[in-house]
């Protein structure tokens, strides 16, 4: 395995969700957050102050020039994606752009042909895919632990406040639960059961016209099934389950960032704690890293033929809600 090379980071879109990026990077080795870039001076200097990043740029356009960036976090609001990752993709910068990757299938696939056709590293941040509880899951899948997988059910539904110009609300940016959390059910789905071929679902489709509510059954190659529920409206439990021929893995509240495992085979039931290092995000910087420094152009635990065909698969669901987005 290539040796991790230092990587000098940009983050374009100083908002919520990228207030995280910086603590991940804390634990990442030869990582250093070295820019930002806002739409406006004063968001960028902001965040600049608060978490001592040295070079800030009032538009995207000029934190895709900076010559001292090898990588940049794209953590704008979904519809943005597409436009902000081919600006530092053309720029040569490696790209670890936000789930939902885009807002649909057509936009990824436009994304990946730059990426492609320059020969430059992009990767969806699914960090989920890298946190050690779902490696552990993959190696005892490999291993065969609970035999022939027959079953994935998972959940991520919340219940947001009634605002309705919120991204989570707002059909302008791509609002709804599908592309927010819903994503982490079907990332979950595609990474243990591949691409389905089949695709069933209702929707809750509230008063601004996005999902607040969802279930899907996808069906797969064999007969296998993944039961998805999410939502921004209501709650969910908030745990995953794979059921197979013989015995079943629990991942436990919080799966997508948790630490707890519950394997039955066999007769017998074994709990297993899969701490995680500093937030989680600093896996999937790791991943850059090691992908740079092999050379590599895509990330092999989260291939982009795999984004793609995700994205697909939420198109599918949404056609059978009949939810399309105004910019679509």
């Amino acid at each position: 395995m290539a040796e991790a090379k230092k990587v000098r980071w940009g983050i374009l879109g100083p908002g919520r969700i990228a207030r995280k990026f910086p603590e991940g990077l804390r634990h990442v080795a030869g990582a250093e957050l070295v820019a930002v870039g806002s739409r406006s001076r004063e968001n960028a200097e902001k965040f600049g102050e608060e978490f001592q990043v040295p070079r800030r740029h009032d538009s995207y356009e000029k934190l895709a020039a900076d010559p001292d960036v090898d990588a940049v976090y794209v953590a704008t609001p979904h519809p943005f994606h597409k436009d902000n990752s081919i600006l530092c993709l053309k720029a040569g910068k490696a790209v670890l752009c936000e789930k939902p990757f885009t807002v649909n299938a057509a936009d990824a696939q436009a994304v990946v042909r730059v990426a492609r056709r320059r020969k430059v590293l992009l990767m969806e941040a699914m960090w989920s895919r890298f946190l050690p509880p779902i490696v552990k899951l993959r190696e005892l899948l490999a291993a065969g632990t609970i035999g022939e997988v027959r079953m994935v059910m998972a959940d991520f539904g919340f219940r947001a406040g009634w605002e309705p110009q919120s991204r989570l609300l707002n059909p302008q940016l791509a609002g709804g639960g599908l592309l927010d959390v819903g994503i982490y059910p079907v990332s979950l789905s595609s990474m243990i059961l591949g691409m389905p071929d089949r695709v069933a679902g209702l929707a809750h489709l509230g008063q601004t016209g996005v999902d607040e509510q969802a279930a899907v059954v996808l069906g797969h190659t064999g007969g296998a099934l993944s039961l998805i529920a999410t939502g921004v409206r209501t709650n969910t439990p908030h745990v995953a389950y794979v059921l197979g021929t013989e015995g079943s893995i629990q991942l436990h509240p919080g799966w997508w960032r948790g630490s707890r495992l519950t394997v039955r085979a066999g007769g017998k039931t074994e709990d297993l704690d899969v701490p995680m290092v500093g937030n989680g995000y600093n896996y999937e910087a790791d991943e850059i890293a090691r992908c740079l420094a092999a050379g590599k152009t895509e990330s092999d635990v989260l291939p982009l033929s795999e984004t793609l065909s995700i994205m697909k698969t939420m198109d599918a669901i949404r056609a059978q809600w009949g939810l399309k987005y105004p910019m679509e």
